[in-house]
């Protein structure tokens, strides 16, 4: 490989661990079917065994991290499907995360606006202002100025029209038995289900206290900016510490790896799981609508809860559930991916956007704030929330 070496991070991942996971790889091909990436481009480094094969190089020193190189790396979307088919049982999630480590924060890497979205405080009150000073038709103006790659284009794209609301309080209870994590842009723009995951979890019989908003250091951990999100990850815990919870949940399954990797023997689960397994008293009322339901990669891959929430939502008596189809067909959001790479992002999006057409929905629901951000982007009014949003809606009360 030819190309000027990267910069490498101070605080790089072991480059041995990287070769050992590496080598658990048998090339066996049975990832292909299932990456987005592979199926967009057919090309074999944009495959999760192409991909190992770089971070296998790099990590032994036999090519250089040239731009061209690591761009292979940093157009993976880390849904994960390639581990939850791999048959050796690699663990491509810290593969990936080590080797992006490794080589540092890429360079396009939209610093300023990550910073943004991860202060909840700061992002909040700039998008009243932002309702205010920038009324929709200067949006729309102000997006069609912008370049197609830029980061602040896809960003605005996917800003909502309506304010957020109000943020949730700290609650009372003495004893919880769950702490809520709001996460950073969650907190925002997702504070409806928030509020939702509160009241069904209430009503299941269950104690719920809140922690502060912050940012749980995914994309940063993601992003190759170990530093970070180790600051994030000891913010967590310090927070977890002093919740006196027993379990703790989030309403967007993309947080719960990062949680999970942050808390390590701590009980971190999505709220649609203790709802389907505790929630038998929960009565719904009627609803004669037909949605469309997007199931985000890490509700599959992470979660593990696509199959909870379904049964969740076929309790709604009228309420026809039309789940889209799983991979490859990952929406392109992944995080920062949709800001870092706005129109390969926008290429994924097309096969979600295929299917939804065909299918004719009175509303999308999707439990990852990201992809629902993205994906509204483009589907101008059909409305959308997250299923835990729709169950507290028709939530039947005594």
């Amino acid at each position: 490989m030819s190309g000027m070496p990267l910069e490498k991070s101070p605080m790089s991942a072991p480059a041995g661990r990287i070769a050992k996971l590496a080598d658990q790889c048998v090339q066996c091909g049975l990832c292909l079917p299932v990456c987005p990436t592979y199926a967009l481009d057919r090309n074999e480094a944009e495959s999760p065994r192409g991909r190992i094969a770089i971070a296998a190089a790099l990590a032994r020193g036999a090519v250089d991290a040239t731009s061209a190189l690591r761009e292979h790396l940093d157009h993976c979307l880390g849904c994960l499907s390639c581990e939850n088919v791999c048959p050796a049982h690699v663990q491509y999630d810290e593969l990936l995360i080590g080797t992006r480590a490794l080589l540092g924060p890429s360079p396009r890497r939209p610093r300023l606006l990550l910073a943004l979205i991860e202060r909840p405080a700061l992002l909040r009150v700039l998008r009243r202002l932002g309702d205010r000073v920038v009324p929709p038709r200067w949006k729309a103006w102000l997006t069609g100025h912008l370049r197609a790659t830029s980061a602040w284009r896809a960003a605005l794209s996917g800003m909502p029209a309506a304010a957020p609301t109000v943020p949730l309080a700290a609650g009372s209870d003495e004893r919880p038995q769950l702490a809520l994590f709001p996460g950073c842009v969650a907190s925002v723009e997702d504070a409806e289900a928030q509020h939702a995951s509160l009241r069904l979890l209430r009503a299941a019989g269950f104690r719920v206290s809140v922690l502060p908003a912050f940012c749980c250091g995914a994309m940063d951990l993601h992003g190759g900016a170990t530093a970070a999100a180790e600051r994030a990850a000891q913010r967590l815990r310090r927070h977890w510490q002093a919740s006196g919870a027993g379990r703790l949940v989030s309403v967007t399954p993309g947080c719960l790896g990062t949680l999970r990797h942050a808390l390590p023997g701590v009980s971190v689960v999505d709220p649609l799981e203790l709802l389907a397994s505790h929630g038998e008293s929960l009565r719904f009322r009627p609803l004669p609508l037909r949605v469309a339901v997007h199931v985000p990669c890490t509700q599959v891959n992470v979660a593990g809860t696509d199959g909870d929430m379904l049964r969740l939502l076929r309790r709604i008596p009228g309420l026809e559930v039309l789940p889209l189809s799983r991979p490859p067909h990952c929406c392109g959001a992944a995080g920062s991916h949709q800001l870092e790479f706005p129109e390969r992002a926008a290429q994924l999006r097309e096969a979600t956007l295929h299917q939804l057409g065909a299918l004719d929905p009175q509303r999308l629901l999707s439990s990852n704030i990201g992809c629902r951000l993205h994906l509204g982007a483009a589907t101008g009014t059909l409305p959308s929330q997250h299923p835990l949003t729709l169950l507290a809606q028709q939530l039947e009360l005594d």
